[in-house]
């Protein structure tokens, strides 16, 4: 492997990782669980789950590697505080997205190359992009994954409870 091979298999790794805690937390929780706040007040579990489908699903769009699968995540997971979406989705649409979007996104990352990697994404323009060259699709995997570990930081509160 060259070393920029290595890089990216390294920052796939994290991200691989990143997912699999999800999974073992989030695909084991009953729709009663999922219900349940990490703090008075603050997200429920099935609302940080459903947040992290979406923000995964923006990243075909973002990285230019596709279409979205789930944009209607959007309406109750982004847009929308918790609680207050006019319509809620199901822990089970929520698993069966959470499961078709993060298998595509490892499909397509499997197929980049190093240099694909090191190429702008959609939210820079080219002019930005010249002067900003880190505006990069490495950058978004690595912030989105950080992103997760974030969240799952949040979700491992409700468990010691």
């Amino acid at each position: 492997m060259t070393h920029e091979e290595l890089l990216v298999a390294n920052a796939l790794a994290f991200w691989n990782l990143a997912i699999s805690r999800a999974d073992k937390l989030f695909l084991n929780l009953t729709e009663k669980e999922l219900d349940r706040a990490v703090a008075p007040g603050k997200n429920r579990l099935i609302y940080i789950w459903g947040h992290l489908a979406a923000v995964n699903d923006s990243l075909f769009s973002l990285m230019g590697i596709g279409q979205r699968l789930h944009p209607e995540l959007d309406e109750v997971f982004i847009t929308a505080p918790d609680r207050t979406a006019v319509n809620e989705i199901s822990a089970a649409d929520v698993k069966k997205a959470w499961t078709e979007i993060n298998a595509k996104l490892r499909a397509e990352f499997a197929k980049m190359t190093p240099a694909d990697w090191l190429h702008k994404h959609t939210a820079v323009s080219d002019a930005d992009f010249v002067k900003e060259p880190l505006r990069n699709r490495m950058a978004i995997l690595l912030t989105r994954t950080a992103h997760m570990a974030y969240h799952m930081g949040q979700a491992a509160l409700i468990e010691k409870q």
